[in-house]
Parts: structure tokens; sequence; C-alpha cells
């Protein structure tokens, strides 16, 4: 897996040297970074065969994201 690199230190999936450690990764186009995933991971959602396009890399947000507990 590629390294993945996040400054979100709050994130479950955060560990040392800024690096997530998610086994998933998952990202979304901002339109549609208000849905929300029920499952403990948003992964299940990913599966489908919908498709977007993003114009540049800040209209995008990662769905990854777990808030520490």
């Amino acid at each position: 897996m590629p390294q993945v690199k996040c400054s979100v230190a709050n994130c479950q999936y955060w560990a040392a040297g800024n690096n997530c450690n998610a086994d998933q990764i998952n990202i979304e186009v901002d339109e549609h970074a208000n849905m929300n995933f029920n499952e403990e991971f948003a992964g299940e959602n990913f599966n489908s065969n919908h498709q977007d396009r993003a114009s540049k890399e800040s209209n995008t947000c990662c769905h990854t994201f777990k808030k520490k507990s």
C-alpha cells in the first residue's frame, strides 16, 4: 500500500510521523462532504459504481476520518 500522509492528529487512524494507518482510504468530492456514513468504517458505501470528477485537489475530502475516542 502506498504511504498516506495525514496531519489530522485526532483521527483514530493517525500514526506517528503524520502517517495514516487505515486499511482503506476513502475520498469524495466536496459536493458529498456532508454525506453521513453510518457504518463503523465508511468503505461499505464506496463499493458502488458511482464516480465523480474533481476540478482540483482542494475540491476533495477524506471520509476515512474517524475521531479518536
